[in-house]
This record gives structure tokens, sequence and C-alpha cells, in this order.
């Protein structure tokens, strides 16, 4: 064994740890994938910042410009690309907040026949993928007329799984004798549920309200197939059809509306990270 050094004091203090190539291993491998997930990003912001003829050339000297941002801005209706994604995230996260929360609340503090077997039918929508459904609700939309329109594109989006599940969590582990206090003070389930569960799982809607903003505002499939015009397509199928071949190859343009186009989720992260982070930590699935 060891021999333990002597203190000042005269006691013994254990020996340190032999060097683990274990940790130094597993720090490399982050720092490797952390670079290769920057890199995309490193290059599309090098690209656009620059003259064309530096999209394949890397000098420190290389001038800088704004003339791509401004081209490919006026090439293509991203004004209103942007109007039709916060219109459409908005809408969705919205209607999900609502109709989680009444959910939620239902599976958590109500007993009614049933109530087991609705929530198992909801726990099965989390393993369906929604790119199953698309032709279902193609022909669903299309029956009620909401093909091209916002409210087509976000309408199989308003009740998610998900967010039901995860609320539900939350709700059950507020002790039961806050919801029986409000009550003998007379309120009643709204009120209750307004006043005790909504408050104290705001660390939980922040954290999925995140996540649902996030994912909508980067979905692409679902959209692609239910927009057919400028007023209805969301960002990222207007980023799509810019950088088709009918635009030709630029890649200071597309990379420019490209960082256009993720510029919002990437400065709400930057700014609030802290935030971002601790929201999720508190709002760990017990």
């Amino acid at each position: 064994m060891t021999p333990h050094a002597p203190s000042l004091s005269g006691r013994q203090t254990p020996a340190a740890p032999p060097f683990s190539g274990g940790g130094a291993l597993e720090s490399l491998a982050a720092w490797m994938l952390a670079i290769l997930w920057a890199l995309p990003l490193v290059y599309a912001i090098w690209t656009a910042f620059h003259p064309g003829e530096y999209s394949t050339r890397f000098e420190l000297g290389a001038p800088l410009t704004l003339d791509n941002f401004s081209a490919a801005w006026g090439a293509a209706p991203f004004a209103r690309y942007f109007l039709n994604t916060v219109m459409l995230v908005t809408m969705i996260l919205v209607a999900q907040m609502i109709l989680g929360t009444l959910a939620a609340y239902a599976f958590a503090r109500f007993a009614f026949r049933g109530r087991d077997l609705a929530f198992f039918l909801v726990l099965i929508q989390l393993m369906v993928m929604p790119d199953v459904l698309i032709v279902e609700n193609h022909r669903t939309l299309s029956q009620m007329g909401l093909i091209d329109t916002i409210t087509g594109i976000g309408l199989p989006y308003m009740a998610s799984a998900f967010g039901i599940f995860l609320l539900r969590q939350t709700f059950k582990t507020i002790p039961a004798e806050l919801d029986e206090a409000a009550r003998v003070e007379g309120a009643s389930a709204l009120q209750v549920l307004w006043k005790v569960y909504v408050p104290l799982a705001r660390p939980t809607y922040l954290a999925y309200g995140l996540v649902s903003v996030s994912h909508h505002w980067n979905n692409f499939l679902w959209p692609l197939v239910v927009s057919n015009s400028v007023e209805s397509r969301p960002i990222t199928v207007g980023l799509q059809v810019f950088t088709g071949t009918d635009q030709g190859i630029d890649w200071s343009l597309i990379c420019a509306a490209t960082l256009l186009a993720v510029a919002p989720l990437l400065i709400a992260f930057l700014l609030f990270q802290r935030q971002f982070v601790q929201s999720f930590m508190r709002a760990g699935i017990r």
C-alpha cells in the first residue's frame, strides 16, 4: 500500500489517487464531438460574412461584408416567412399549454372511469412517429378545407402526449394537502389549478415551452406537405425554396439565409442559456 504523507498537524493525509486515463479520454472525445458539431456553424458564419470567392478560402485578411444578408433578404419574402413561423409556434404552444394542463390535471388529481386506459392511449401516442400519419392527416385537413393554412400546419400538434405526460408527472409531485387546503378555502377546481399547480410547475412549463418552440420552428416535412404559398409557408420551407436549383448555388447567400433562419433561436439560447439549463434540471421527471 502507498504510505500516507504526514501533515503539519501530525495527522496523516491520504495519498493522491493515481492518474486515470479514462477521464482524459472522455474529455478528448467530448471536445472532438463539440468541434465536429461546431464546424458547420463556423463555416456558415465565415461564408455568410465574406464575399463569395472566399467561401472555400480561409484567409484571415479576407474582407467582411453584410451584402450577403441584404441580398438573401431581398431575394425571398423572409419577413413573411418569419411572421408565419412566429404565428405557427405561438399558436401551437398556447394550445399545447392549455390542453396539456387540463388533461394532466385530470389524470393527476381526478379519479374517473377509464382514466388508466385513457392515459395508456396517451402514452401510446409517444411511440407513434408523426411522419407515419402524414397521409391520414393530409386527407383529414383536405376534408376540413385547411390545406395551405397556418392552422392546418399546427392542428396535428396542438395536443401533445409528451406535454401531457410531463405535466402529469409534475402535478403528481405537488402535495395533495395544498389541493385540500385550497378546496377548504372555497376554491373551485380551476382556481386550484391556476393558483396552486400552475405556479409550482413553472420550471416544467418553461422547459417544455423551449422544446416545443425549437421543434416546431425547425419542423420541415409536414409544413412542406401542407403549405403551397407564401401566405402559409414557414421559414424552413421558405429556406428550402430559396435554396432550390432555380436559385443557383451561391454558398454565401445560402449560408446567410440559413443564419437568418436560425438566428432567433441561437440568440435566445445565448442570452438565456443559464435559465434554459436550470429549467431543464428542475423539470426532471421524478
